[in-house]
Order: structure tokens, then sequence, then C-alpha cells
């Protein structure tokens, strides 16, 4: 298969995984437990991996999920090209009903996200890498989203929940600078669609959490950063990511 029919698959995935969650969500009843980190999971978290996974599973390529087994570094190690899929990114949003959350599956390939579907089933939106660039499907109407490196930076992303130190500190390097706030992988898309040109992250993500994300931004010439200025890299030893800024290249 071609990585634009990996994608075309990876689309439906998301789409489905985004009926399931969305009639969970209407019902109200999301069976919440802890996991062992104490982050919450849904009923909704399970259901989507397992419509992915289904439908992943015709692309014969190895699948590390948020939701999936947990499936040690000496086995994924050997993996040159894989799935990377949060089934329901933004739990805390979907429990507060904000429609907030997204679907987020990405094609890895050497340890960069070369393709990535990011769906919003409330909003339905789906942000979506393309030949050579990305598009934004909101509803059936499809808009090729623009290559856009910042010049100016007029709106700068902030997560609500995580305001740390290092976070202010950038903020106060764009005093007129207004700070928009997103839940789950929606924060990076605000760069996608050019409403804002910086998103720094100074708070604890885990690969899945970003891949799908960066994979739009990356077709879109941003990058997205470690403090020591390299691109970010998955399928690590610890799928924890460092720090990060994501942002236009040019910047």
């Amino acid at each position: 298969m071609t990585n634009i029919q990996l994608i075309e698959i990876a689309k439906k995935a998301a789409k489905a995984a985004g009926k399931e969650i969305i009639e969970i969500y209407e019902t109200g009843d999301f069976s919440i437990e802890a996991k062992e980190d104490n982050s919450p999971l849904t009923i909704a978290d399970q259901a989507a991996h397992n419509i992915i996974i289904q439908h992943l599973k015709e692309t014969n390529l190895p699948v590390l999920s948020e939701e999936g087994r947990d499936i040690p570094y000496s086995e994924r190690s050997a993996w040159n090209k894989f799935w990377m899929v949060d089934p329901l990114d933004g739990t805390k949003e979907f429990i507060k009903k904000n429609g907030e959350f997204t679907v987020n599956i990405a094609l890895i390939e050497n340890q960069k996200p070369i393709h990535g579907v990011v769906y919003a089933p409330v909003l339905d939106k789906m942000y979506f890498t393309t030949d050579g660039g990305a598009s934004m499907l909101e509803g059936e109407v499809e808009t090729k989203l623009n290559s856009n490196p910042y010049e100016e930076i007029k709106n700068i992303v902030a997560s609500r929940s995580h305001k740390s130190p290092e976070t202010e500190e950038v903020l106060a390097k764009y005093p007129n600078a207004k700070v928009l706030s997103m839940g789950s992988s929606l924060k990076f898309m605000l760069l996608a669609e050019g409403k804002a040109q910086l998103y720094p992250r100074f708070a604890p993500t885990m690969e899945w959490d970003t891949a799908a994300a960066h994979a739009v931004l990356s077709a879109l010439n941003y990058s997205v950063k470690n403090p020591e200025g390299q691109e970010l890299r998955y399928n690590k030893e610890n799928l924890l990511n460092p720090f990060f800024v994501a942002k236009g290249m040019k910047g």
C-alpha cells in the first residue's frame, strides 16, 4: 500500500471511532475509571481503540496505542514503520463535555511522523496529511491548509490546565500576543489553521498525544522541537515526550 492509501484507511478508522465516541458521549454514562497514573479512562477510550485496531488490521502494520497492550521496547524497537494511536485524546475534556477531544492516528517511519489524522468528533472536523500538504475536512467541505510559518506572533497557544513558569516566561516575551486555550491535539490545530503562531509546552505529554498533530504541522512547514532544538522523535524506549515548542520553521 502507498502512504496515501494508508492514510485513507486511517481517516475511515478515525471517523468510525469518532462515531462510537459520540454515541457514548451523548448517553452521559462514561464508566470512568482511573489508570495507574490516576488519569481518567472511560469506556469510550477502549471502544474507540477496538474500532481503530479493526480498521488498521488490513494494513498489516504494527500498532502502538495508548489503550493497547504494553509492548516491550525489545519488540517495538525493530519496527521501521507502524501506527501510533491515541483513541481518545482529551479524556478530561470528554468527561467535562466541552467537545475539545480528538482521535489521533499517526503513521511513523524511522521515528518520524510522516502522516497523521486528527479528528474532533463533536466538531466533525478532521485534519489530515495529504500528498505534499495537509487539509481540513469540516463536515463534507474540504479545505487545503496553508503552509504558513509565522512572521509575527499574534496568538500563542497555552494549556488551561498546564501553566508552568517556563510557559509564563515565553508569554512574557510577547506581551501583545493573545493567549488561546484549547483541549487535546486541537491546540496544535490552531497553528495548522493559522489561528496561532506558537505553542510552547512545558508539561508532560506522551508520544501518542503529539504524533498525529506533529505530522500535520510538519506537512505545513511547522516544527515541533525540544529545548535543544531537535524535532521530537517517536518510538523511544521511554514514550514520554520532552518539553517542546511548536512554531513556524522561519521563526
